[in-house]
């Protein structure tokens, strides 16, 4: 690392100001991570509180002396400290401890952060034309005696700050052992920041090749103003959501969009009608607080382009939006795109869609000792990451570190978090990426603090499963976060699986993994899942009744960003990763697929058939069970990525939507998914308020009240009571290889009508009412119903309806 330092200042009161200092960094993509031990030891400078008084005024040249250690012992190092001439002035105050960032407010800026093993603290200020130059424009040094309250360091300033942004730097113990990576010489992110600028363009390198350019964190302003027109929480009940899970760059970016602001919020905005259309009221958007994508870049010889993060699962900043997902980019410093953030939310809340982030509050980007110094880390690491006694990081997140979610410090920090993008951003909840993390013990690096007491031996429980941990208790009864969504994902990669068994207060849901595996295995044949099958359809009650929660606890989904599209889940047995270059190694290896008959998207007409029957069966499933729904963007028009399971690393086709399949004729299957979901939003009792009883749901095998639940079956159905006129549906899943006529319920006055039947080709897969030939097409079926009899296919379900019999 090449690091080169000139300072030059004036003490301003009791603050010194180094308005020349800079710390230029000459970082290529490959050297950062081996360059990050080559540390500027401890450096520690004279209080200047006693000076206050005699030097209060703007105009008085000193000359300071700084000690500067050098191993273990220490040499005396004079530095000359000059008035700047014409330079930008700042009138400096030591300020207010809270609230924690940087705020506007009397007319100035109060600045505030944590860290409580650091001995200075130093505010940078600088310049977006200095930010690209990788030069501070301006240096505050803070007195510990004034501009310190308990281990939060502040200080208060009035000038111009047009184009100004911030950072700081820590002096302190450099000791790994010890938990600490104090380093003079960084600039480092205010974790309270809101908005974090440094590179304008999603995947563009700087000039110099470097990934890791400087970062610095906007200065808000009074001046700063959003028209929320009005906009108000939409309030669902979350038992009456269909939620899409989507990635904001992937959505708009292919070509194929027609966009004029493809890849960013304001596209997605411009495709909000197609989300209306498939009857979508809540989106999920993936990671999408400012990460860094060119954290993993690398050559991809297999593609011959670059592998980057593109999923976004890394963050940088819990605050800030991701500047390069905005058209605007980090223009005015970056607020546009926090103005482009909230009118996303606004125009899809016009639109009656909810939006739910997804937050990765388990890790960040600095990784483990090997990573960069960013923000956390730099502030008091021994704080912010699970550390093992002698500063090994913890990684239940299989990314190198842990969140110290249960540290006072932190968990107050995360639920700051979440009020901000409640209260100034309105989103409507969160989906919480390995949650399971957010229920371990913290590290607290004291006994004392721990247990009450001095502790003799190594009794050091970070990372133990807490029954009732602080901060999902904070979240959970805080007076503003009640009152949104909130998901888990219950697991995380240290084993620890809590699907079922998360503590939840009684308002959290959870991503239903099981769900997912057995809903999988029953619909590809699988024998011995036919009443897991059943529970899947109840809402899962064998997870959720026991622990007083209700179906839509259960978040149901078959595909997620992360394993095989739908399309990919029919269509190979096996992960095709080679295209991330590491040899097919990554990426789940139990998928629970079925090629159907042949690896691969070229197969034979059968095959083809087959594989179209089963996307239907699967997405029957989804929209009949009890819980709440969550579909996978793209997955309403059968996007494929070749088979690959793990395709965080591409931004490219396999993660992009693909507007012109969805357009193609070959594509009914979205015309398929529309009607499904509109039938849900139509069918009260798919969403019920609890769990489905004997009044209301009946099991049936091939003949009626008669289920098979050996396992050999693999046949289900069932009757639903939809409304209180007693008007039923029929719904019936045939798993196996052979077809089956089934004997339908006796209803006297009544007749059985179809309205699904997956095994017929489109649009008469769905019977709508505006299909032309409708009544024709249920003729076809009428010397079957006439003896209350139906033919179901192999692997194929079927969805009826009660009406009336006029010739009763």
């Amino acid at each position: 690392m090449d690091l080169i330092q000139s300072t030059s200042g004036l003490l301003y009161g009791s603050n010194l100001i180094n308005p020349q200092a800079f710390n230029k960094l000459n970082l290529k993509p490959t050297s950062f991570y081996n360059n990050h031990q080559k540390r500027k030891n401890t450096c520690n400078s004279e209080s200047f509180g006693d000076l206050f008084t005699k030097f209060a005024t703007l105009d008085s040249p000193l000359l300071v002396k700084a000690r500067q250690n050098e191993g273990a012992g220490g040499a005396m190092v004079e530095t000359a400290v000059v008035e700047k001439p014409d330079s930008r002035r700042f009138q400096v105050s030591y300020g207010y401890p809270t609230p924690f960032g940087a705020t506007a407010r009397d007319g100035g800026v109060n600045f505030s952060i944590y860290s409580s093993n650091a001995v200075s603290a130093t505010l940078c200020l600088i310049t977006l034309s200095d930010l690209h130059q990788n030069t501070v424009t301006e240096e505050i040094s803070l007195d510990p005696l004034t501009n310190k309250t308990g281990d939060v360091w502040h200080v208060f300033l009035k000038g111009d700050f047009k184009d100004v942004l911030y950072g700081y730097k820590f002096d302190g113990k450099f000791s790994p052992k010890e938990g600490q990576y104090y380093d003079s010489s960084r600039i480092i992110l205010d974790p309270y920041a809101k908005a974090v600028i440094s590179r304008g363009q999603f995947g563009v390198l700087e000039p110099d090749e470097n990934c890791w350019p400087q970062m610095a964190c906007r200065i808000p302003s009074c001046e700063d103003e959003f028209d929320w027109e009005g906009d108000l929480p939409l309030k669902y009940l979350q038992r009456d959501l269909i939620i899409y899970e989507m990635h904001v760059r992937g959505f708009t970016k292919h070509e194929s969009s027609m966009t004029e602001f493809p890849g960013t919020y304001r596209g997605i905005v411009e495709k909000l009608d197609h989300l209306k259309e498939l009857g979508i009221n809540c989106i999920e958007l993936m990671p999408c607080h400012e990460f860094n994508e060119l954290e993993y870049f690398s050559y991809n010889s297999v593609l011959g382009d670059y592998k980057v993060n593109f999923w976004g699962y890394s963050t940088v900043n819990y605050f800030s939006p991701m500047m390069r997902y905005s058209s605007a980019g980090i223009s005015n410093c970056g607020q546009d795109a926090i103005n482009e953030f909230k009118f996303l939310v606004k125009e899809a809340h016009k639109r009656g869609i909810e939006v739910i982030m997804d937050v990765v509050f388990n890790h960040t980007a600095e990784g483990n000792e090997k990573g960069p110094i960013l923000s956390f880390r730099g502030a008091d690491n021994s704080v912010y990451y699970m550390l093992a006694p002698k500063g090994e990081f913890y990684n239940y997140s299989g990314c190198g570190n842990t969140f110290n979610c249960n540290h006072p410090v932190v968990r107050q920090f995360i639920v700051d978090c979440l009020r901000y993008w409640v209260t100034e951003m309105h989103v409507d909840g969160f989906r919480f990426d390995l949650a399971s993390i957010m229920t371990r013990g913290s590290s607290l690096w004291d006994a004392i603090n721990v247990y009450g007491i001095p502790i003799e031996g190594d009794l050091i429980t970070t990372g133990t499963p807490l029954s009732g941990p602080p901060l999902i208790d904070m979240i959970s009864n805080d007076s503003i976060l009640c009152g949104v969504k909130l998901i888990a994902e219950a697991w995380d990669t240290g084993g620890l699986y809590q699907v079922g068994m998360f503590p939840h207060w009684g308002i959290w849901s959870e991503w239903n993994g099981k769900y997912r595996d057995v809903v999988r295995q029953f619909i590809k044949g699988t024998n011995g899942f036919s009443g897991a099958f059943a529970e899947c359809l109840c809402g899962s009650p064998n997870l959720y009744q026991e622990g007083g929660r209700r179906p839509w606890n259960s978040i149901n989904f078959i595909c997620a960003h992360d394993g095989f599209s739908l399309a990919d889940l029919v269509t190979y047995n096996n992960k095709h990763n080679l295209a991330n270059g590491e040899d097919n190694s990554d990426g789940e290896i139990h998928n629970h697929s079925w090629n159907c008959g042949q690896e691969g998207e070229f197969a034979s007409i059968l095959v083809k058939k087959l594989r179209k029957r089963q996307m239907r069966n699967f997405f029957i499933c989804l929209m009949v069970s009890q819980g709440v729904p969550m579909i996978s963007m793209g997955d309403e028009y059968g996007h494929t990525k070749g088979g690959n399971n793990n395709t965080y690393c591409h931004d490219n086709y396999m993660n992009y939507f693909r507007w012109d399949k969805k357009d193609e004729s070959s594509s009914e299957f979205f015309r398929f998914c529309c009607l499904v979901t509109k039938f849900r939003h139509e069918c009260e009792s798919l969403g019920l308020k609890d769990f489905p009883t004997a009044e209301r749901l009946q099991w049936h095998g091939h003949t009626p009240d008669k289920p098979d639940w050996s396992d050999s079956s693999r046949f289900v159905a069932f009757t639903l009571q939809i409304d209180c006129v007693k008007r039923e549906i029929y719904i019936a899943f045939n798993a196996n290889h052979l077809p089956v006529t089934v004997s339908l319920p006796e209803r006297p006055g009544y007749r059985w009508e179809p309205l699904v039947d997956t095994s017929k080709p489109a649009p008469y897969d769905f019977l709508s009412s505006d299909l032309p030939d409708r009544a024709t097409a249920i003729k076809q079926y009428a010397q079957f119903l006439d003896a209350n009899l139906y033919p179901i296919l192999s692997y194929s379900s079927i969805i009826l309806l009660l009406s009336p019999d006029e010739n009763a």
